[in-house]
Protein backbone atom coordinates (compact mmCIF):
# COMPACT_ATOMS: atom_id res chain seq x y z
CA UNK A 1 0.00 0.00 0.00
CA UNK A 2 1.04 3.62 -0.68
CA UNK A 3 2.04 5.82 1.93
CA UNK A 4 0.76 8.97 2.81
CA UNK A 5 1.33 11.11 4.69
CA UNK A 6 1.75 15.02 5.45
CA UNK A 7 -0.32 17.87 4.67
CA UNK A 8 -3.21 17.70 2.10
CA UNK A 9 -5.37 20.38 1.29
CA UNK A 10 -8.98 19.88 0.92
CA UNK A 11 -9.23 21.47 -2.48
CA UNK A 12 -11.47 24.01 -4.12
CA UNK A 13 -13.86 23.46 -6.94
CA UNK A 14 -13.67 26.83 -9.03
CA UNK A 15 -17.11 27.00 -10.83
CA UNK A 16 -18.76 29.68 -13.13
CA UNK A 17 -22.07 30.64 -12.74
CA UNK A 18 -22.86 28.61 -15.98
CA UNK A 19 -21.26 25.72 -13.87
CA UNK A 20 -17.87 24.83 -15.96
CA UNK A 21 -15.38 23.95 -13.88
CA UNK A 22 -12.36 26.71 -14.28
CA UNK A 23 -9.82 24.30 -15.02
CA UNK A 24 -7.10 26.75 -15.77
CA UNK A 25 -7.66 27.84 -12.15
CA UNK A 26 -8.00 24.84 -10.40
CA UNK A 27 -4.53 23.62 -12.22
CA UNK A 28 -2.47 26.71 -11.22
CA UNK A 29 -3.58 26.37 -7.71
CA UNK A 30 -2.22 22.42 -7.38
CA UNK A 31 0.57 23.74 -8.39
CA UNK A 32 1.24 26.28 -6.73
CA UNK A 33 0.34 24.17 -3.46
CA UNK A 34 3.10 21.07 -4.48
CA UNK A 35 5.75 24.48 -5.28
CA UNK A 36 4.72 25.31 -1.39
CA UNK A 37 5.78 21.83 -0.15
CA UNK A 38 2.41 20.20 -0.01
CA UNK A 39 2.67 16.31 0.74
CA UNK A 40 -0.52 15.55 -1.59
CA UNK A 41 -3.48 16.83 -2.81
CA UNK A 42 -7.44 15.94 -2.15
CA UNK A 43 -9.82 16.77 -5.07
CA UNK A 44 -13.93 16.56 -3.63
CA UNK A 45 -12.57 16.91 -0.26
CA UNK A 46 -15.72 18.88 2.10
CA UNK A 47 -13.99 21.93 0.65
CA UNK A 48 -14.52 21.06 -2.95
CA UNK A 49 -18.56 21.02 -2.40
CA UNK A 50 -18.87 17.54 -3.75
CA UNK A 51 -22.37 17.55 -2.38
CA UNK A 52 -23.54 20.60 -5.00
CA UNK A 53 -21.05 19.34 -7.88
CA UNK A 54 -22.68 17.14 -10.82
CA UNK A 55 -20.85 13.77 -11.92
CA UNK A 56 -19.36 15.58 -14.94
CA UNK A 57 -18.32 18.50 -12.92
CA UNK A 58 -16.74 15.92 -10.43
CA UNK A 59 -14.54 14.48 -13.04
CA UNK A 60 -13.21 17.36 -14.32
CA UNK A 61 -12.03 18.53 -11.03
CA UNK A 62 -10.39 14.95 -10.03
CA UNK A 63 -8.86 14.74 -13.81
CA UNK A 64 -7.30 18.12 -13.94
CA UNK A 65 -6.05 17.35 -10.02
CA UNK A 66 -4.01 14.42 -11.50
CA UNK A 67 -2.84 16.06 -14.70
CA UNK A 68 -1.85 19.02 -12.54
CA UNK A 69 0.09 17.02 -10.46
CA UNK A 70 2.35 15.05 -13.04
CA UNK A 71 3.03 12.24 -10.56
CA UNK A 72 4.97 14.74 -8.32
CA UNK A 73 2.47 14.20 -5.35
CA UNK A 74 -0.66 11.79 -4.61
CA UNK A 75 -4.19 12.45 -5.51
CA UNK A 76 -6.27 11.12 -3.23
CA UNK A 77 -9.90 11.52 -4.82
CA UNK A 78 -13.32 11.95 -3.02
CA UNK A 79 -16.02 9.73 -3.43
CA UNK A 80 -19.57 10.81 -2.09
CA UNK A 81 -22.83 8.95 -2.73
CA UNK A 82 -26.21 8.47 -1.07
CA UNK A 83 -26.09 4.92 -3.24
CA UNK A 84 -23.52 2.35 -2.62
CA UNK A 85 -23.70 1.17 -6.37
CA UNK A 86 -22.80 5.15 -7.53
CA UNK A 87 -20.24 5.56 -4.65
CA UNK A 88 -18.37 2.28 -6.09
CA UNK A 89 -18.29 3.66 -10.13
CA UNK A 90 -17.14 6.89 -9.27
CA UNK A 91 -14.05 5.37 -7.26
CA UNK A 92 -13.63 2.98 -10.64
CA UNK A 93 -13.94 6.08 -12.60
CA UNK A 94 -11.42 7.96 -10.34
CA UNK A 95 -8.91 4.86 -10.16
CA UNK A 96 -8.86 4.99 -13.79
CA UNK A 97 -8.55 8.41 -14.34
CA UNK A 98 -5.03 8.16 -12.06
CA UNK A 99 -5.85 8.78 -8.81
CA UNK A 100 -3.60 7.48 -6.13
CA UNK A 101 -6.12 7.07 -3.28
CA UNK A 102 -9.58 7.23 -2.65
CA UNK A 103 -11.14 8.84 -0.19
CA UNK A 104 -14.28 7.14 0.64
CA UNK A 105 -17.53 9.68 2.08
CA UNK A 106 -20.79 8.55 3.09
CA UNK A 107 -23.91 10.16 2.42
CA UNK A 108 -27.24 9.37 3.71
CA UNK A 109 -30.69 10.54 3.83
CA UNK A 110 -32.31 7.86 5.93
CA UNK A 111 -30.44 7.03 8.92
CA UNK A 112 -28.14 3.89 8.44
CA UNK A 113 -27.39 1.09 10.77
CA UNK A 114 -23.57 -0.22 11.62
CA UNK A 115 -23.66 -3.41 9.16
CA UNK A 116 -25.04 -0.86 6.21
CA UNK A 117 -22.49 1.75 6.69
CA UNK A 118 -19.69 -0.60 7.25
CA UNK A 119 -20.57 -2.45 3.58
CA UNK A 120 -21.07 1.44 1.92
CA UNK A 121 -16.91 1.56 3.00
CA UNK A 122 -16.13 -1.94 2.31
CA UNK A 123 -17.74 -1.94 -1.48
CA UNK A 124 -15.68 0.83 -2.35
CA UNK A 125 -12.37 -0.96 -0.97
CA UNK A 126 -13.59 -3.75 -2.71
CA UNK A 127 -14.20 -1.90 -6.14
CA UNK A 128 -10.51 -0.51 -6.32
CA UNK A 129 -6.82 -1.30 -6.55
CA UNK A 130 -5.69 1.69 -4.62
CA UNK A 131 -5.34 2.72 -0.73
CA UNK A 132 -8.70 3.99 0.70
CA UNK A 133 -9.12 6.69 3.23
CA UNK A 134 -12.27 6.74 5.09
CA UNK A 135 -13.96 9.54 6.25
CA UNK A 136 -15.63 10.57 9.28
CA UNK A 137 -17.38 14.03 10.28
CA UNK A 138 -20.06 13.59 13.41
CA UNK A 139 -21.41 17.07 12.42
CA UNK A 140 -22.77 16.73 8.63
CA UNK A 141 -22.81 13.14 7.98
CA UNK A 142 -26.41 11.46 8.80
CA UNK A 143 -25.03 8.02 10.15
CA UNK A 144 -21.14 7.95 11.78
CA UNK A 145 -18.90 5.15 11.69
CA UNK A 146 -18.48 3.65 15.13
CA UNK A 147 -14.98 2.38 16.71
CA UNK A 148 -16.21 -1.17 16.39
CA UNK A 149 -16.92 -0.69 12.75
CA UNK A 150 -13.88 1.48 12.15
CA UNK A 151 -12.02 -1.75 13.95
CA UNK A 152 -13.34 -3.89 11.39
CA UNK A 153 -12.89 -1.75 8.31
CA UNK A 154 -9.14 -1.62 9.24
CA UNK A 155 -8.75 -4.70 8.68
CA UNK A 156 -9.72 -4.61 4.38
CA UNK A 157 -6.30 -4.91 3.18
CA UNK A 158 -6.87 -1.87 1.13
CA UNK A 159 -8.33 0.39 4.35
CA UNK A 160 -5.07 1.69 5.86
CA UNK A 161 -6.26 5.21 6.34
CA UNK A 162 -8.89 7.35 8.60
CA UNK A 163 -9.43 11.10 7.92
CA UNK A 164 -11.58 12.18 11.39
CA UNK A 165 -13.50 15.49 11.27
CA UNK A 166 -14.77 15.14 14.65
CA UNK A 167 -14.14 17.58 17.02
CA UNK A 168 -12.65 14.98 19.23
CA UNK A 169 -9.35 14.97 19.63
CA UNK A 170 -9.66 11.71 22.14
CA UNK A 171 -11.64 9.47 19.72
CA UNK A 172 -8.57 10.14 17.84
CA UNK A 173 -6.35 7.91 20.30
CA UNK A 174 -9.50 5.67 20.93
CA UNK A 175 -9.00 5.07 17.26
CA UNK A 176 -5.23 4.30 17.31
CA UNK A 177 -5.55 2.08 20.07
CA UNK A 178 -7.83 0.01 18.86
CA UNK A 179 -6.61 -0.38 15.04
CA UNK A 180 -2.39 0.37 15.61
CA UNK A 181 -0.64 0.41 12.74
CA UNK A 182 -3.10 -1.23 10.21
CA UNK A 183 -5.14 2.45 10.73
CA UNK A 184 -3.10 5.51 10.33
CA UNK A 185 -4.79 8.69 11.52
CA UNK A 186 -5.36 12.22 9.45
CA UNK A 187 -6.95 15.10 11.21
CA UNK A 188 -8.56 17.99 9.96
CA UNK A 189 -9.35 21.60 10.64
CA UNK A 190 -11.52 20.70 13.66
CA UNK A 191 -8.37 19.20 15.64
CA UNK A 192 -5.26 21.35 16.77
CA UNK A 193 -2.96 19.23 14.26
CA UNK A 194 -0.16 19.71 16.35
CA UNK A 195 -1.56 18.13 18.66
CA UNK A 196 -3.05 15.13 16.73
CA UNK A 197 1.15 14.66 15.00
CA UNK A 198 2.02 14.16 18.93
CA UNK A 199 -0.06 11.32 19.74
CA UNK A 200 0.61 10.03 16.84
CA UNK A 201 -1.20 11.41 13.88
CA UNK A 202 -0.04 10.83 10.29
CA UNK A 203 -0.73 14.35 8.96
CA UNK A 204 -3.97 16.65 8.56
CA UNK A 205 -6.43 17.07 5.40
CA UNK A 206 -7.55 20.53 5.20
CA UNK A 207 -9.15 23.00 3.36
CA UNK A 208 -7.40 25.83 5.12
CA UNK A 209 -3.87 24.32 3.65
CA UNK A 210 -5.21 25.86 0.54
CA UNK A 211 -4.62 29.24 1.70
CA UNK A 212 -1.16 28.81 4.31
CA UNK A 213 0.06 26.04 3.05
CA UNK A 214 3.37 26.59 3.67
CA UNK A 215 3.04 27.52 7.34
CA UNK A 216 0.66 24.24 7.61
CA UNK A 217 3.82 22.48 5.73
CA UNK A 218 6.45 23.57 8.09
CA UNK A 219 4.30 22.90 11.37
CA UNK A 220 4.49 19.10 9.99
CA UNK A 221 8.30 19.31 9.52
CA UNK A 222 8.07 21.18 13.03
CA UNK A 223 6.01 18.05 14.85
CA UNK A 224 7.99 15.27 12.93
CA UNK A 225 11.26 16.29 13.97
CA UNK A 226 9.86 16.83 17.57
CA UNK A 227 10.15 20.23 18.09
CA UNK A 228 7.50 20.61 19.99
CA UNK A 229 7.65 24.54 21.69
CA UNK A 230 8.58 25.72 18.44
CA UNK A 231 5.33 23.53 16.57
CA UNK A 232 2.79 24.69 19.07
CA UNK A 233 3.96 28.45 18.82
CA UNK A 234 3.22 27.97 14.89
CA UNK A 235 0.18 26.20 15.70
CA UNK A 236 -0.81 29.24 17.65
CA UNK A 237 -0.48 32.03 15.18
CA UNK A 238 -2.15 29.46 12.48
CA UNK A 239 -4.95 28.53 14.68
CA UNK A 240 -7.06 31.95 13.80
CA UNK A 241 -7.47 30.44 10.28
CA UNK A 242 -8.86 27.26 11.75
CA UNK A 243 -11.60 29.14 14.02
CA UNK A 244 -12.33 31.25 10.84
CA UNK A 245 -13.17 28.05 8.57
CA UNK A 246 -14.86 26.31 11.47
CA UNK A 247 -16.84 29.89 12.26
CA UNK A 248 -17.81 30.35 8.41
CA UNK A 249 -18.96 28.17 5.58
CA UNK A 250 -16.41 25.97 4.36
CA UNK A 251 -15.97 26.69 0.61
CA UNK A 252 -16.72 30.19 1.18
CA UNK A 253 -13.89 30.45 3.60
CA UNK A 254 -11.46 29.24 1.78
CA UNK A 255 -12.84 30.62 -2.08
CA UNK A 256 -12.68 34.23 0.12
CA UNK A 257 -9.39 33.28 1.16
CA UNK A 258 -7.96 32.36 -1.95
CA UNK A 259 -9.48 35.38 -3.77
CA UNK A 260 -7.44 37.52 -1.17
CA UNK A 261 -4.54 35.73 -2.39
CA UNK A 262 -4.96 36.91 -6.25
CA UNK A 263 -7.15 33.03 -7.41
CA UNK A 264 -10.33 33.46 -9.29
CA UNK A 265 -11.56 30.57 -7.94
CA UNK A 266 -15.37 31.71 -8.07
CA UNK A 267 -18.27 32.30 -5.86
CA UNK A 268 -19.49 29.15 -3.43
CA UNK A 269 -22.23 27.19 -5.41
CA UNK A 270 -25.24 27.97 -4.55
CA UNK A 271 -27.40 27.80 -2.30
CA UNK A 272 -24.31 28.87 -0.42
CA UNK A 273 -23.91 32.20 -0.32
CA UNK A 274 -20.14 33.79 -0.48
CA UNK A 275 -19.10 35.91 2.84
CA UNK A 276 -20.17 38.88 3.60
CA UNK A 277 -18.13 41.81 3.59
CA UNK A 278 -17.45 41.72 7.46
CA UNK A 279 -16.71 37.98 7.26
CA UNK A 280 -14.44 38.27 4.81
CA UNK A 281 -12.51 41.24 6.32
CA UNK A 282 -12.18 38.26 8.98
CA UNK A 283 -10.20 36.11 7.05
CA UNK A 284 -7.86 39.17 5.71
CA UNK A 285 -7.16 40.32 9.13
CA UNK A 286 -6.56 36.53 9.64
CA UNK A 287 -4.52 36.38 6.41
CA UNK A 288 -2.50 39.24 6.44
CA UNK A 289 -0.83 38.14 10.44
CA UNK A 290 1.05 35.33 8.82
CA UNK A 291 2.43 37.03 5.93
Amino acid sequence: MSEFHGVFPYLVSPVDADGTVRTNVLAKLCDDLIGAGVHGLTPLGSTGEFAYLNAAQRTAVVQTTIEAAQGRVPVIAGVASTSTADAVAQAKAYQKCGADGILAILEAYFPLADAQVESYFRAIADAVDIPVVIYTNPQFQRSDLTLDVIARLAEHPRIGYIKDASTNTGRLLSIMNRCGDALHVFSASAHIPAAVMLIGGRGWMAGPACIIPRQSVALYELSKAGRWNEALALQRRLWRINEAFARFNLAACIKAGLSIQGYDVGEPIPPQAPLTAEARKVVEAALRELT
